[in-house]
């Protein structure tokens, strides 16, 4: 059985490693990532995460891949760190198998109110009907608290779709709850962490994050990880579909 102290020690690693990534004042973050074992024990999978700047007039969330554009940050630097922190996410799973706990194949992480919030899913995303942009979507209706009416007809379909298969798939789904830990962690770039009691650490500390941590990466150091590919080509098909539902239904859509 998975020891809970080794649970914890990569509970807060995660949780450091999101906390810097963040630029800005936040009230709550939402991750999730998948890792699919292949055949001859090659790994896929892609992660995403999102945030909410704090604030009266910040009501949507902001997503990490943005970030580099909307904050003028380096985005080889700043795409090392996600990368690092997707391999933590994995390292976390290999612990479950060294184990001997039963594999799962996505995680979605959740913070607010102080509270680190983990949802571990079992299901076979090799043999889904469903695409990794299928997910995205009915993921971010799920868990960003999206209104139906801000997503397109397609893709209003599928969520509906998706959401009957899953009632009826009986796929696994475990809870863990853990308190916020009183960290002290720098930032990609500073600001007023008054609410959140974080102390800047020394500068040579904030430089090692930006390593790439290459032993995380399955493909080869000359290669884009599999979940950037995943998410490049989402973004791509978004920004398509973005723009044809922004001019026949003149909404801003996420």
């Amino acid at each position: 059985m998975l020891d809970a102290l080794v649970l914890n020690d990569m509970y807060s690693k995660i949780q450091k490693q999101l906390f810097y990534m963040i630029p800005e004042r936040w009230s709550k973050i939402y991750l999730y990532a998948s890792v699919i074992d292949q055949v001859n024990k090659l790994q896929t999978g892609e992660m995403f995460f999102y945030y909410f700047p704090k604030g009266l007039l910040k009501k949507n969330p902001v997503n990490v891949y943005e970030v580099p554009t909307k904050f003028n940050i380096d985005e080889a630097e700043y795409f090392a760190l996600a990368d690092e922190l997707y391999g933590t996410i994995k390292q976390l799973r290999d612990k479950f198998e060294r184990n001997n706990e039963k594999m799962w194949s996505s995680i979605t992480i959740s913070i607010e109110n102080c509270k680190f919030n983990i949802e571990y899913k079992y299901e076979n995303l090799l043999g889904s009907k469903y695409s990794s942009l299928d997910r995205h979507i009915v993921w971010k209706y799920k868990y960003l608290d999206l209104p139906i009416e801000r997503f397109s007809k397609r893709e209003r379909n599928m969520i509906e779709h998706y959401l009957f298969d899953e009632k009826f798939s009986n796929v696994e789904l475990k809870k863990d709850v853990q308190s916020v830990y009183n960290q002290k962690i720098n930032n990609i770039i500073d600001y007023n962490k008054e609410d959140f009691n974080f102390v800047e650490e020394e500068n040579d500390n904030a430089s090692k994050k930006k390593k790439v941590a290459n032993d995380y990466i399955t493909d080869s150091a000359e290669q884009i990880p599999q979940y950037m590919k995943n998410w490049q080509e989402q973004k791509s098909q978004y920004e398509t579909e973005e723009k044809q539902f922004k001019s026949k239904n003149q909404i801003l859509n996420l």
